[in-house]
């Protein structure tokens, strides 16, 4: 039984590591870099899985009136998710996906769910003389999460050509954006609320706000091109698409390479679902409008009856009276 019980604690270590080499090589998609950071930090992986799927529960939300409703982004799963096409849909994608694993990686070291990390230490217990408050509490460890979606996200990008650099900017976008995002939260100590002193600490902000900054940002989306530093070579910047303009695209815009498709007809090529069978608003001018959303193909009309109880009354004693109400709908899909 002593053999059998040294055995057993030589194996724990290695059965994690079989674990770890088993759930790593299930997950398609991954670069071979990405599969040895998911080798060596299997529970990050877990946590950037979470990331990457607020960060497309969010991209579904931002574009749920439009055409490209953010489905459809290629055939691999989450952690290779691709838009084949270079369009300002795909650097939407890229760069929301590049803030989720840094939120999900630092909210996990704030709650000390991931080995490795924890609070911000640089910001232990200092003080700021002028506006008469200290550091305390957990601070999120906003570095490390960023350092994480860095090395992470950014393993992919193996190839070098236009792709890969409008990849890489959008990512690094989309980790701004969570750095600008940052809060101060304070809380007053002192007797009976008076702020004799006050601790503050740095807390990340909510997805939603993330999602709506690079909405905005989408919008206002620049087109670019390569740039070859000497003839036959790789390009290795990005510039403003314009005749004569030699402006390099700034480091909080996003950027695209080409022109999106207008997602009306399914396209396997563009990795466009088309607009058949979604619903839209008959009167709405808005991007959800059948019009808009139908491409001109027209729409079909569905009815139905909804029935709920209704006009509720206690009566006493002692039981509910209620009416039966029903409301004849109708809903609209786009042919």
């Amino acid at each position: 039984s002593k053999n059998m019980h040294v055995n057993g604690c030589l194996g724990l270590s290695s059965v994690a590591a079989l674990g770890a080499s088993i759930i790593c090589n299930k997950i398609p998609g991954l670069a071979p870099r990405q599969r040895t950071i998911c080798q060596s930090r299997p529970d990050a992986i877990i946590v950037i899985g979470e990331g990457v799927q607020r960060a497309i529960n969010e991209c579904q939300f931002q574009f749920r009136h439009g055409r490209w409703n953010c489905s459809a982004l290629g055939e691999r799963t989450a952690f290779g998710r691709e838009l084949k096409v270079g369009s300002k849909e795909a650097a939407f994608t890229y760069a929301i996906i590049a803030a989720g694993v840094a939120h999900a990686v630092t909210a996990a070291c704030t709650q000390g769910s991931l080995s490795g990390c924890g609070c911000d230490k640089e910001k232990q217990g200092f003080y700021n003389q002028e506006e008469g408050w200290k550091w305390g509490g957990c601070s999120a460890d906003l570095h490390y999460g960023l350092g994480f979606s860095k090395v992470f996200v950014d393993a992919r990008e193996i190839k070098q050509n236009a792709r890969t650099l409008m990849n890489l900017h959008n990512n690094e976008v989309g980790r701004r954006v969570l750095e600008k995002g940052m809060r101060l939260e304070c809380k007053c100590h002192g007797v009976s609320g008076s702020c004799t002193t006050k601790t503050c600490w740095t807390t990340l902000p909510k997805f939603r706000q993330l999602g709506f900054m690079l909405k905005d940002k989408y919008n206002q989306a620049v087109h670019v091109e390569p740039v070859r530093a000497s003839r036959n070579k790789r390009p290795t910047f990005l510039k403003i698409k314009k005749p004569h303009s030699y402006r390099k695209p700034m480091d909080s815009e996003l950027v695209y390479i080409e022109r999106s498709p207008n997602y009306c007809e399914a396209d396997a090529r563009t990795g466009s679902v088309g607009t058949q069978g979604r619903l839209c608003n008959r009167t709405a001018l808005q991007p959800n409008s059948c019009d808009l959303m139908c491409c001109g193909r027209g729409y079909n009309t569905h009815q139905y009856s909804r029935v709920w109880q209704c006009n509720c009354k206690f009566l006493w004693c002692c039981y509910v009276k209620c009416n039966t109400c029903s409301e004849r709908t109708e809903v609209y899909t786009c042919k």
